[in-house]
């Protein structure tokens, strides 16, 4: 039994949205009233009003843009990176309205979705802070027996989504909240109804940063992954797809999914050693997609320093790995 103590709660989760619930309304009524185009335009202006007043998320998209673009960061390259995420933002407002119509949205790996749905027993959707969820419900048009359950917190972008349900609220969004003891049951009961529970596993499970986390190469340097998410997916002995919506610019979405791991026949001795294995190929999975969209990257803190592990939260049968791996070198 691991006896690590879990560090301080993390920075991301502490931090309040930069947001206005009076202008975010204001936005999404402009947008449906006059429509995209226009709403966009004005989004330019709001994108660089941010830009001027967020050193530190200034900050961080050069830190991040460094990394995977190779070069030297230009000003307009961290324009660009923070108007793709309001874009993806914005575009949600016509996504939850159900217009479709107005997307160019192109699939790949969609046949892992219907497997899924055909076998009946839920299946995990893994993102992480790249892209757009929300593409997903153009997804759930063609395929109607396709429920998904978001796995959030809730409080960390509260103003956006109580603005964004002003838009239709007849769409039910089904959200099982984390940092309850409850959360994990109401997972079982989705899934045993043959719904596909949704999360994001770039962060922490826990707002108290209790997950433990596995440190991993990610864009060059070292990152701790947290193990919560695919630890649940293993003791709810289910399969787990990566998911991106990455926007391409204009009024187009690539959608893809792709084979991560599966749980359903993971004998318990061999469950932590495939955890370690899915989370690996997961940050695999994020590197790509990012050195492929590197706009598309949404985490506007310092990524490395803040999801650096300690000590404490390496995992004692990855720390005695790493040292048997190390010994072997050394012998050899």
């Amino acid at each position: 039994m691991s006896t690590h103590s879990p560090p301080d709660r993390s920075i991301w989760a502490q931090r309040e949205e930069r947001s206005n619930f009076a202008t975010l309304r204001l936005m999404t009524w402009i947008s449906l009233r006059l429509g995209r185009p226009f709403g966009r335009v004005l989004l330019r202006g709001i994108v660089l009003y941010y830009l001027l007043l967020a050193p530190a998320a200034r900050r961080a998209s050069r830190a991040y843009l460094a990394r995977v673009l190779g070069r030297r960061v230009r000003w307009r390259d961290v324009y660009r990176h923070i108007f793709v995420f309001a874009t993806t933002i914005h575009d949600r407002v016509y996504l939850l309205s159900e217009r479709f119509d107005l997307f160019d949205i192109r699939v790949q790996g969609g046949e892992l979705v219907d497997a899924a749905l055909a076998a009946g027993r839920g299946a995990f959707l893994v993102g992480g802070h790249f892209g757009s969820f929300e593409v997903l419900r153009a997804i759930g048009r063609t395929r109607p027996s396709l429920r998904v359950a978001i796995m959030m917190y809730e409080e960390n972008a509260r103003n956006v989504n109580a603005a964004l349900a002003t838009v239709n609220p007849a769409v039910k969004r089904d959200v099982i909240a984390l940092g309850r003891p409850e959360a994990m049951l109401e997972a079982r009961e989705y899934l045993d109804a043959g719904a596909m529970i949704g999360m994001l596993a770039d962060r922490t499970l826990r707002q108290d940063g209790g997950d433990t986390l596995l440190p991993l190469e990610f864009l060059g340097g070292r990152v701790g992954f947290p193990l919560g998410p695919m630890r649940m997916a293993a003791m709810l002995g289910r399969p787990v797809i990566f998911l991106t919506g990455v926007y391409r610019g204009g009024n187009r979405y690539d959608v893809h999914f792709e084979a991560l791991a599966d749980f359903s026949e993971t004998p318990r001795s061999e469950r932590a050693a495939q955890v370690d294995a899915a989370v690996a190929r997961y940050a695999h999975l994020l590197e790509q997609h990012c050195r492929q969209a590197p706009y598309n990257w949404f985490n506007f803190f310092d990524f490395w320093r803040e999801s650096a592990p300690t000590p404490s939260e390496i995992p004692p049968e990855h720390t005695q790995r790493e040292r048997t791996r190390t010994t072997g070198t050394l012998d050899a």
